[in-house]
């Protein structure tokens, strides 16, 4: 794996690991965060796999976008568009005032990130 590769899963597990202690934390207005960690854990371990392929990507963070330019390197992702697409608007409708998470909404966020980390860390070669 090259040191951008790294760095990218770096950053991804660094948002991981705020999901994970939001999970746990008891205060109800932890929602929106568990939402933008977990969007923003999708979009880096995307990244890092295009940044393994060497396949160049947009500054963006629609996850959609994304995926598109991962089909190639494996088309069976792309079972996992509708749930992206969900994730993708989590990271910006969650963060202004006037929108609040549910925690079903949290929920759902982890379980498409989760998904998500563990296909891309096997196609790295890593544990799941």
């Amino acid at each position: 794996m090259t040191p951008q590769t790294q760095e990218w899963v770096k950053k991804a597990e660094g948002d991981w690991d705020v999901v994970l202690l939001l999970r746990r934390s008891r205060k109800p207005n932890r929602y929106d965060a568990i939402r933008f960690h977990c969007q923003q854990c999708a979009e880096k371990y995307l990244k890092a796999r295009l940044q393994a392929a060497g396949t160049r990507f947009p500054y963006t963070h629609d996850l959609s976008e994304l995926l598109i330019l991962a089909l190639p390197l494996d088309p069976s992702w792309g079972l996992l568009q509708p749930e992206l697409a969900a994730l993708t608007d989590a990271a910006v409708q969650s963060r202004y005032p006037g929108k609040w998470s549910t925690s079903g909404q949290a929920k759902s966020a982890f379980v498409i990130c989760h998904r998500l980390r563990s296909v891309v860390r096997l196609s790295l070669g890593m544990k799941s």
